[in-house]
């Protein structure tokens, strides 16, 4: 124990401080108490604006010699009055820091460092949404678990992840940070982080909180506008938006974000009906929140909050505790309390959560124990770290298109390389990309493929840029390419067209990039041409899909991109990613998702273009590709059975899906349950997602993977917002994407 810490602090606190490493090895229940007659102590200690200094984060910055802190800052917190940092990693700038807090103030308090890490800190994974393609909660699970232990030793405490909005419009740049459109899908994904990133214990220092966001509905943005207003009702609330964040409180995350967005007419940064009746009262949740970026000043733009005194009025009233970068807390509150607009219980319940959290973490018992410059050096960048990166870079693709096996390549072939993307580095780690390194750690395709052919049978030439609209050096390609026996596209996005204040009114290949691959597919209509994508979102690929042989959804696939690539190009990896998102024909269909209700008029399969239907005149209303697509160097075939057509509230339905690789080669297959509920008291999807199961088969082999149907997944939000099974008829498939038929009936029956 660092006898520094001590200096500040009266003996009053000194005695329950030194009972915290005793606390640590006890029961949950001990602990809480124990943590509780701790924090009592020290609040008795506390002023008043102690205590709304711990409810206040403040932003570091980094420059190309470390990371940078104001001065004003640093009077904030030897003042006493900052709870939390962002924007500051590394084991020396945190621990820093931390010596102001802990060693030159009253009493000592140290705070708390908080970090973007969303899909990896040095070692970066793809985006989430390429990781939600996997359909690995336990890959998921590691990536985390792997993030955590790097941000853990550069000082890191708290990230601002997992990032759990139902997203189902293309346009939306953030739709790159979620797991898609799928409430089922993102609820188990929303586990995966949560437990990958705070692990087994808090107290451990490998371990850092995580945030469960946006809460809630901001996927929801109207056209597709980051930071847009969200009309949402209340049936698709509580039946598509809220469950994944109930997911994670069911698995234990510390800390909820708000949205910037409003909903049903509140900002949800001042909106009680989601922070005290759902969050606290109805789920119970115990632990603290935090605005987004200045979003309780926002408010004011909202046209709901009057000034920034009133924004911060109506946020510590809905049950926000910590204001990140608003400073509305420390220049208004007390004002507030005086006011009594505010009560100073509502201070203290906000401060009490904060201080229960570092109580947790084990910061009051070595503040400097996340700040090791040895761990630090140690950890970051692991070969390990990075095998699981080129492993899951891999298991995200998703084959789009394989036409006449043009995929797998044999090494003898003489290959073109081109495209903008074909030797980035800096966009192949995608955006929220933390402390990932964009000039020297990222291994590009170029570089992923030399690990299977020689240089000399690799012709490279850039083609065009990303995002040009003048003619780039097209003959200069094509010339190279006259020499390849196969041509590989690398085209997509730059990584900022993804991600925050990243929206798109168009989902094309920006640039003429498009007009690039028209050009190469003339010019070489025998040989064949692989399209190897890297984007953050969903792309109108309804031209490119008819001009290229094959088709690989990389995503941003992270720093060992490039070599999980090249693993799926030469058959060393056989592709199993899945869609977790649907991709429209065009843009004009979105809003579109798998799981949409059926209209009053719907179009039959064989007669889609009735009059009086609801139709498009000029495209069919199925998308390019459906959620739960992607395709397999293999073929597999399905046989199910289910060993009962009638279900009680007492009884379970067994499904049986016998599998068998059909084809050459051995590979995974992500197979899936949809069940659709034919008539109930509030409109039924037209199929719902309830399970899934990622299983190996080797070539020739069969494995039988086994669902278990109770009156849980059948479960849905009524009018009168209960959670109910109606009896009725029910009817499932199991297969390898959500656009199969359906095979079996059932029937709930009440008794």
């Amino acid at each position: 124990m660092n006898n520094s810490f001590f200096t500040p602090i009266c003996t009053k606190l000194l005695v329950f401080v030194c009972c915290f490493s005793f606390a640590q090895k006890k029961t949950t229940e001990v602990n809480s108490q124990l943590f509780k007659l701790q924090i009592d102590s020290l609040m008795s200690l506390m002023t008043l604006e102690e205590k709304i200094g711990q409810t206040a984060m403040y932003s570091g910055g980094w420059d190309k010699t470390g990371p940078t802190i104001s001065d004003h800052n640093r009077t904030y917190i030897r003042e006493g009055n900052v709870g939390a940092m962002l924007n500051v990693y590394s084991a020396k700038a945190t621990k820093n820091l931390q010596k102001i807090a802990v060693e030159e103030t009253r009493l000592g308090i140290p705070l708390l460092f908080g970090y973007d890490v969303i899909h990896g800190h040095r070692t970066i994974f793809p985006i989430n949404l390429g990781m939600a393609a996997s359909w690995d909660l336990e890959l998921i699970k590691q990536s985390a678990r792997i993030a955590a232990e790097e941000a853990s030793a550069e000082g890191i405490h708290w990230t601002f992840a997992p990032m759990v909005d139902i997203a189902r419009d293309p346009r939306w740049g953030r739709i790159s940070e979620g797991a898609g459109e799928d409430v089922y899908l993102g609820s188990q994904i929303a586990k995966a982080y949560v437990k990958g990133f705070q692990g087994d214990d808090l107290a451990a220092n490998n371990t850092v909180l995580a945030c469960a966001k946006h809460f809630a509905g901001y996927g929801a943005a109207q056209a597709g506008r980051d930071y847009h207003t969200v009309d949402i009702g209340t049936n698709e609330l509580w039946n598509t938006y809220l469950p994944p964040f109930e997911a994670t409180v069911n698995a234990g995350v510390a800390t909820f974000m708000t949205a910037f967005n409003e909903l049903n007419g509140i900002p949800a940064s001042g909106n009680n009906f989601l922070f005290r009746e759902v969050l606290r009262d109805t789920w119970d949740f115990k632990g603290f929140v935090v605005s987004d970026y200045t979003a309780i000043n926002e408010m004011i733009s909202h046209g709901f909050a009057t000034n920034e005194k009133d924004a911060a009025r109506l946020a510590m009233n809905a049950g926000i505790d910590m204001d990140m970068m608003g400073n509305v807390n420390k220049q208004y509150l007390k004002e507030l309390i005086t006011e009594e607009k505010v009560t100073k219980q509502t201070v203290d319940e906000a401060c009490r959560k904060i201080l229960e959290t570092k109580f947790k973490l084990g910061l009051f018992d070595d503040p400097y124990r996340y700040s090791n410059a040895t761990r630090e050096k140690e950890t970051i960048y692991k070969k390990e770290y990075l095998d699981a990166a080129r492993k899951s870079a891999a298991a995200a693709s998703v084959l789009l298109k394989n036409d006449n096996k043009t995929l797998p390549i044999t090494p003898d072939k003489k290959i073109a390389l081109l495209g903008p993307l074909a030797k980035d580095e800096e966009s192949i780690i995608g955006n929220w990309a933390a402390a990932g390194d964009r000039t020297g750690k990222a291994v590009s395709i170029y570089e992923g493929l030399l690990e299977y052919v020689d240089k000399r049978n690799i012709l490279y030439a850039k083609g065009c840029t990303i995002d040009s609209t003048e003619a780039g050096n097209f003959d200069q390609a094509i010339r190279i390419a006259k020499d390849a026996d196969i041509i590989l596209l690398a085209m997509g996005e730059h990584y900022h067209m993804s991600g925050e204040a990243a929206s798109r009114t168009s989902i094309k290949l920006p640039g003429l990039q498009s007009e690039f691959i028209k050009k190469v597919a003339a010019e070489f209509p025998d040989k064949p041409i692989v399209l190897i994508l890297m984007n953050g979102r969903p792309l109108d690929l309804s031209e490119e899909h008819l001009l290229v042989d094959a088709m690989l959804e990389t995503w941003f696939p992270g720093t060992m991109g490039g070599a999980g690539i090249a693993d799926i190009l030469f058959g060393t990896y056989n592709p199993s990613a899945k869609l977790p998102v649907t991709f429209p024909r065009t843009i004009g269909q979105v809003p579109i998702y798998y799981n949409m209700k059926s209209t009053g008029r719907p179009i039959t399969p064989s007669h889609p273009s009735e009059d009086y239907k609801s139709n498009y005149l000029d495209s069919p209303n199925t998308p390019l590709y459906t959620f739960g697509y992607g395709l397999s160097y293999t073929d597999f075939e399905y046989e199910v059975t289910a060993n009962s057509t009638v279900l009680t509230p007492l009884s379970s339905i067994q499904v049986t899906a016998e599998i068998t690789n059909t084809g050459d080669y051995d590979g995974e297959e992500i197979v899936q349950l949809y069940i659709h509920d034919k008539v109930r008291s509030t409109t039924p999807p037209v199929k719902e997602l309830k399970g899934f199961q990622k299983v190996f088969i080797k070539k020739g082999e069969s494995k039988k993977v086994i669902f278990t149907i109770t009156t849980d997944d059948l479960k849905f939000y009524n009018q009168q917002l209960k959670q109910v099974a109606e009896p009725g008829e029910f009817e499932f498939f199991v297969g390898g994407n959500s656009e199969l038929p359906y095979t079996h009936h059932f029937k709930l029956e009440e008794k």
